[in-house]
């Protein structure tokens, strides 16, 4: 057998992850007999195409929910690797097990409205970016800019003009 199950369906409520907060998640090798997929279905002509991943994430998507894992995305990555003799595949494994025991429940609208998702987001800390017009200014207590590189004394005499290595 090459999983651990086949079931139709996930166990566990939506997680609320988009593919960038999924890209957050270091990859890591995982067994297929470790895998229980939640897709009971196999298309052969994704099977048999070579470019399944060209505009998706390279790694399976695999969740943990009371101690198993389920194979949410990949299950034909997973088939090929199998059909190669390859007992191991890279997966980015979303552990909801651990937000379950911190109290923050997928889908839950009442009193805790984050998500697993938002969770790792706020973890990150802001996004850094171009400031936007009527943002509040940087505190003064922020570090100062790093200073500007000195400049060999060699160089400051030179012309860019056409030569070197990259003459025609």
């Amino acid at each position: 057998m090459i999983f651990k199950g086949v079931q139709d369906g996930k166990p566990y409520a939506d997680h609320g992850f988009a593919p960038r907060d999924w890209a957050k998640i270091p990859p890591r090798q995982i067994r297929l007999d470790e895998l229980i997929t939640v897709t009971s279905v196999l298309a052969l002509d994704k099977l048999l195409s070579e470019d399944s991943t060209f505009y998706g994430d390279l790694f399976a998507h695999a969740v943990q929910f009371h101690g198993d894992l389920y194979l949410e995305d990949g299950l034909h990555r997973a088939v090929r690797s199998a059909l190669r003799g390859k007992n191991i595949i890279h997966a980015r494994v979303l552990n909801l097990d651990e937000y379950l025991a911190t109290g923050i429940k997928p889908g839950d609208t009442g009193q805790s409205p984050v998500s697993p998702a938002q969770a790792i987001r706020d973890a990150a800390g802001p996004a850094t970016g171009p400031v936007q017009p009527g943002a509040p200014a940087a505190p003064a207590s922020a570090a100062p800019a790093p200073a500007a590189r000195p400049v060999n004394p060699r160089r400051t005499g030179r012309r860019s003009s056409g030569g070197g290595a990259h003459r025609a």
